[in-house]
């Protein structure tokens, strides 16, 4: 296995920017959007692409958020309210300074869980954002 997609050492986790873990989770949180609507047997290019910004957009993480916090745990919500809180410098169009901050804390979140190996957390999570959800079903 690649070093790259293994969990580095937790002196080297701890190391990482919060923004640095919302850059790897924007990635973790879209890989995942993309599979499950390949997954739900979507093929077609355009329908690929939508339901991919409909799950990934700042305003859907944003909603997905509060369907989340009350299933974090003591350290994950310290995480994702490390990465709500962080200085970002732009915003854009397309969603509210609040939306995008919820997003940037809920990519924190998924960059932490994924670059410390816990995938069968990021699974139940992601769970959790797509129960109730309309796309592609």
């Amino acid at each position: 296995m690649s070093a790259y997609l293994r969990p580095p050492p937790s002196d080297r986790l701890s190391g990482i920017s919060v923004l640095g873990l919302a850059h790897v989770g924007d990635a973790v949180f879209e890989l995942m959007a993309r599979t499950w609507l390949c997954m739900q047997g979507v093929s077609k290019p355009k329908r690929l692409h939508g339901g991919a910004v409909a799950l990934v957009s700042a305003k859907a993480q944003a909603a997905a958020a509060e369907r989340l916090l009350p299933q974090l745990s003591s350290e994950e919500l310290a995480i994702f309210k490390r990465g709500r809180n962080a200085n970002v410098n732009s915003v854009p169009r397309s969603s509210t300074h609040s939306q995008y901050h919820t997003s940037t804390g809920i990519e924190a979140l998924f960059g932490y869980l994924y670059l410390s190996g816990q995938t069968e957390r990021l699974d139940t999570l992601f769970e959790v954002i797509l129960k109730d959800n309309t796309i592609c079903r």
